[in-house]
């Protein structure tokens, strides 16, 4: 394994706390000036439903500037609100909000204007910005903290497996939408003994980078707080042709490297947990960075594929890794090292949730080594240009 010693830059400044949350999508507007963020006064605990974040932009032409544009009463610390910039635009950016004691989502200009506000929130918008897939987030906080808001009681409450719940198909022109996937049509694909009296729901959705299909968590209990199997799946966008990937009780982290292959962190019985490289609609998969990738971490691809971006949890020294993977020349390097406050566990942890700049020069993350929550830039360009 290298080690470089890169410099990292504060794009945030206190009092207030900053982070952007999930490792998913890039902060960065197209044009690679703006920065999305969100700005809270307390860092410390669980977020209510009366706790507002500021959603702001970073100018990095202007001493990165943090400009506020609106307040969210919707989100949690793991993924903020679903913040992003819609596909290609410069200026308009979708995030989740609560309203009339309903979770929204709102289209909004950065420079002003009237805002849009669909009937549903979104968990992940398709790469050519018409469409978004997403849950129920009022059941995802009870079953997954950290994961969904609070603020709105889930109707479905006392269903272990809804049938009028599930995965849902948003049209971000019209807000029409569609039920494509329902918990309790998961329960009965390929069902195993111990999901009869389970508790199930659905996590982490993303499209195909074809936005033809998506993939999802699976997960189940036998009563909340209390471990939980997870398996991986994929489907159309219209919710047919499901496929099950992996049903070996655990999977957490992924990320598609092209519209047949996804990278996860897994379990296979036979192997162990290991960064395992599957191929849709097949049995076929493939150990990641056998050797030197051995713990999870939130991994993506670099925007021309090449390199794999990850993390890892804290170690007895209380530090995060940020790790760098070449799969080809199976090269490690190691960017960096943070220390993680250990008070700052569960649900109000500060992951380092690296994220990509859209020209794959520079890395952005969430970080509290410096004694608060605030967001940092790296220049990756010396190693991933090699």
């Amino acid at each position: 394994m290298d080690a470089v010693n890169l410099s990292v830059q504060r794009v945030t400044r206190g009092p207030q706390h900053h982070f952007f949350g999930y490792y998913d999508k890039s902060p960065w507007d197209h044009e690679g000036r703006y920065i999305l963020a969100l700005e809270t006064t307390f860092m410390d605990r669980p977020p209510t439903a009366d706790d507002a974040a500021t959603i702001g932009v970073i100018d990095l032409r202007e001493d990165y500037a943090f400009r506020p544009l609106t307040l969210t009463h919707a989100w949690n610390w793991q993924q903020g609100c679903m913040a992003q910039w819609l596909p290609k635009s410069r200026r308009f950016i979708i995030y989740n909000d609560l309203q009339g004691g309903h979770f929204v989502s709102v289209i909004r200009s950065i420079e002003g204007g009237d805002a849009y506000t669909l009937p549903l929130p979104v968990y992940a918008v398709s790469h050519n910005g018409r469409r978004a897939l997403t849950l129920n987030f009022a059941r995802l906080a009870r079953t997954r903290p950290g994961y969904g808001y609070n603020g709105v009681t889930d109707p479905r409450v006392t269903e272990k497996r809804p049938v009028k719940d599930g995965i849902y198909l948003l049209d971000l022109a019209t807000g029409e939408s569609d039920l494509i996937v329902s918990i309790a049509q998961m329960t009965e694909f390929h069902p195993r003994p111990d999901m009869e009296n389970a508790v199930h729901w659905f996590n982490h959705i993303l499209f195909s980078p074809d936005d033809r299909r998506f993939i999802f968590l699976h997960r189940w209990t036998s009563e909340l707080g209390r471990p939980w199997k997870t398996r991986l799946l994929t489907a159309d966008v219209d919710g047919g042709d499901l496929y099950l990937l992996t049903d070996d009780d655990m999977v957490s982290h992924f990320d598609w490297r092209d519209p047949q292959h996804i990278l996860a962190w897994a379990r296979k019985k036979d192997i162990g947990d290991r960064y395992f490289l599957f191929t849709d609609h097949s049995n076929g998969f493939q150990v990641i960075g056998e050797e030197v990738l051995t713990s999870d971490g939130h991994c993506s691809y670099s925007p021309d594929r090449r390199w794999i971006l990850t993390d890892t949890y804290p170690d007895i020294e209380q530090k995060r890794r940020l790790l760098l993977y070449n799969p080809e020349e199976k090269r490690l390097v190691e960017i960096g090292r943070f220390y993680s406050q250990p008070e700052l566990r569960g649900e109000i942890r500060c992951d380092l949730h690296p994220r990509w700049s859209h020209d794959g020069h520079h890395v952005c993350i969430d970080s509290t080594h410096e004694g608060s929550r605030q967001m940092y830039i790296i220049d990756v360009s010396s190693i991933v240009g090699e």
